[in-house]
């Protein structure tokens, strides 16, 4: 008899964190594999996509309440529960029967954080994670070690079983063991583990196809499939290994990665030690700095306390001083209405006769009177009442208390790679940490990076921008085909922050070529459509394209829909750029003369043979015999995320150094994100960039004799979008 047996190098007690569901925080239940590789019990999984819809699936599953530990009751068998789905016996969840409505078959991975598309089959599509389900068994038996596993065949009273079936999916005692696998038999050779109650299907099928095992491991999808899936199914063209190769690799990989781990528990018990000082450290300096901080904003409290206490004694001085004038003053003039009886002294003066007495009394009594009348005529208050020269102006006060931070060092930005751009001039983006200070401004250094034979005065010198105050800026004089780095650094407080990593971004060979797409020159308004910017075409496989694709059985080709720039070119070197969806089917791209495109316009070329251009892509042979000839337009083609490559001439008028070679498997690229292409009129050479390399894919001569455009062809969907710098029509940003 053979029986399964299995090392445990860890105590199956110590890996409970990796046997519980992310979703119910218990350990899993029938968990299921979802395409990103986490598990999840299939409850759970159901539970998500229900969406708190009741289903009939649940009445036999496991239910939770929030508040109350998980009730146990029993389930169906998990093989007739899949059965019932695959047969569409019940509807999944989110969708009805006769429902229009779209069924949910997104759910949010918890592991990941990743919205996983589950596809049409929905949970039928998902692999029983059957290893999983046996280590979690051998957990629970663990931790129920004294609960023993009763015999299923015994008659009461049951004895204690000492092994378990897995083709019976019984448990059996050594009495009935023997009995019901005798020897020579075929029960014999049943697979026997110890005593389970987790009994698990001896072959995994394929969800796909229900009657066929998986015997074959996809490299793409990195899941089991079988035969029929590899010739005609979704993994048709993946990459697809056999089951023994696929097992004994990860096996390798895993056992070499648990040794490693094992090798280096010293190393991991020093790193925990390290981690813990660490969050000792941090608690101690988090504290320390929590202490000085409220010291600091202490005495800040105390010494504007003082300055509040001055400033207001200040004023109660003032204050009580003029009071003090000011009624003074008033008993001056009180005392004038109370000495009223000096007038009518005076008058009875004035009627003395006796001249000598009238002077000897009148001299000092003029004194009197003048004094009183010199105060009325020169009235004045004794104090200001204003307090104008108190009034308190904390404007900029408030805004050094706004803006005060700490004194330390500022974190380095970190540049956006995509949002930097660069072309005869360079924009520029960065961003800051999420919890990061106020900022005073930012500089920007760059540097050109010569060749090692270059000797340039300016290459390897490093030269900095004007202060910056937003997250951007533009890099003018810049050396058209050239290699540029740049960094930046942030200052706060005098202080400036360390340099960010540095970025490559090479210039391109010439300088921008500024156009928008015309609507006008062949423009095909039924099959294309162009947005009001003009920067921006669909091509749309609409019925047009259907009622086109109709007429090749009876020797009528589909053309392709041409589109060109508003813009000629007769002189000099250009460069432009663009981005080509990557869903797009096929979509052609490069230069043409305006008498070529009169001749396309007029007179559209089939499109599905082979050999209707010499460029179209393809292997035919007449492409290879006129291949070398000087054409008046060169068209690249680029579709379903890829970039064709033409066969390459025994000509000169072909580029050999820039070329792949010549092989099939080396003449389809993957399509960058940015294509450029640069014309040289008076040279009569096209080239085909890389444009966020400046890696030269592909050149070729070709005919100048008239004026040039920028031509594009599509063929089925497909989209184009011009670059912000091309479509402004000038070499700025």
């Amino acid at each position: 008899m053979r029986r399964s047996s299995s090392t445990i190098g860890v105590p199956i007690k110590n890996i409970e964190r990796e046997l519980i569901c992310p979703i119910c925080k218990e350990l899993f239940t029938h968990p299921l594999i979802l395409p990103c590789q986490h598990s999840i019990c299939h409850k759970c999984v159901r539970e998500l996509l229900m969406l708190n819809h009741e289903d009939s699936f649940d009445a036999g599953s496991e239910c939770s309440l929030p508040s109350s530990p998980r009730s146990r009751v029993p389930s169906p068998s998990m093989e007739r529960l899949d059965r019932i789905v695959r047969s569409g016996s019940i509807s999944s969840p989110g969708w009805r029967k006769g429902s229009v409505t779209p069924r949910i078959t997104t759910i949010h991975c918890p592991g990941c954080q990743h919205d996983i598309d589950l596809g049409e089959r929905g949970i039928s599509m998902l692999f029983r994670n059957f290893t999983l389900e046996s280590i979690v068994e051998r957990y629970r038996q663990a931790a129920r070690a004294a609960v023993a596993i009763m015999c299923n065949i015994c008659k009461p009273p049951p004895q204690e079983a000492t092994k378990s079936c897995m083709d019976c999916k019984a448990s059996y005692c050594n009495e009935c063991f023997k009995l019901h696998h005798p020897w020579g038999t075929p029960k014999a050779q049943h697979e026997y583990v110890g005593p389970t109650t987790n009994f698990r299907p001896k072959v995994l099928m394929c969800p796909e196809h229900e009657m066929e095992k998986v015997n074959m491991y996809c490299e793409v999808c990195r899941r089991p499939v079988c035969h029929l899936c590899k010739l005609g199914g979704s993994h048709a063209n993946h990459k697809v290994t056999s089951m023994s190769s696929a097992y004994k690799i990860l096996k390798e990989k895993l056992a070499k990665s648990i040794h490693y781990l094992i090798s280096k528990e010293d190393q991991v018990r020093t790193q925990i030690t390290d981690l813990e000082q660490l969050i000792s450290q941090t608690e101690e300096n988090g504290q320390l700095a929590e202490r000085e901080a409220n010291e600091h904003f202490d005495h800040l409290f105390e010494t504007l306390q003082e300055r509040k206490s001055e400033m207001l004694r200040s004023i109660e001085q003032s204050r009580s001083r003029r009071l003090n004038q000011l009624k003074s003053q008033v008993e001056e003039y009180q005392g004038m209405l109370e000495n009223s009886g000096l007038v009518g002294y005076a008058q009875e003066v004035l009627k003395e006769t006796d001249q000598s007495c009238f002077v000897q009394t009148a001299k000092q009594l003029h004194v009197r009177i003048q004094k009183a009348t010199d105060s009325l005529r020169t009235f004045h208050p004794a104090a200001d009442p204003s307090f104008d020269e108190f009034v308190l102006d904390t404007s900029k006060e408030e805004t050094l208390l706004k803006e005060m931070c700490f004194g330390g060092v500022p974190e380095p930005p970190l540049i956006d790679l995509s949002n930097s751009h660069v072309y005869n001039k360079a924009s520029i983006s960065w961003r800051l940490s999420d919890d990061h200070l106020p900022t005073d401004h930012h500089l920007v250094e760059y540097c050109r990076r010569g060749a090692p034979c270059e000797d340039s005065e300016d290459s390897g010198v490093w030269r900095s921008t004007d202060r910056v105050y937003g997250p951007s800026t533009v890099v003018c004089d810049l050396e058209p085909n050239s290699l540029y780095s740049f960094r930046v650094r942030t200052c706060r407080n005098s202080m400036f922050s360390p340099y960010s990593p540095e970025i490559m971004l090479h210039t391109p060979p010439a300088p921008a070529f500024g156009f928008l797409f015309s609507d006008k020159c062949g423009f095909s308004a039924e099959r294309l459509i162009l947005n009001k910017q003009r920067d921006v075409v669909d091509s749309v496989a609409g019925m047009a394209f259907l009622l086109a694709a109709e007429r090749v059985q009876t020797g009528s080709y589909i053309p392709l829909d041409y589109i060109i720039g508003d813009t000629g070119i007769s002189q000099g070197r250009h460069y432009w750029a663009f981005r080509v969806d990557p869903q797009s089917f096929m979509v052609k791209v490069g230069v043409a003369s305006d008498s070529k495109l009169i001749e396309w316009f007029h007179n559209p070329r089939d499109t599905s043979s082979p050999r209707y251009d010499h460029d179209s892509g393809h292997d035919s042979g007449s492409e290879d015999t006129c291949y070398d000839v000087s054409q008046p337009f060169t068209l690249l083609t680029v579709g379903m995320g890829k970039i064709f490559i033409p066969k390459a001439s025994s000509s000169s008028s072909v580029s050999s150094t820039s070329m792949p070679s010549a092989e099939p498997g080396n003449r389809v690229l993957p399509m960058p994100q940015r294509l450029g292409v640069c014309l040289d009129y008076e040279a009569c050479r096209v080239c085909f960039y890389d444009a966020d390399t400046m890696r030269c894919l592909y050149e070729r001569q070709v005919d100048c004799s008239g004026t040039m455009y920028p031509a594009f062809g599509l063929m089925g969907s497909g989209r184009i979008q011009l670059e912000e710098l091309i479509t402004t029509k000038k070499l700025t940003f």
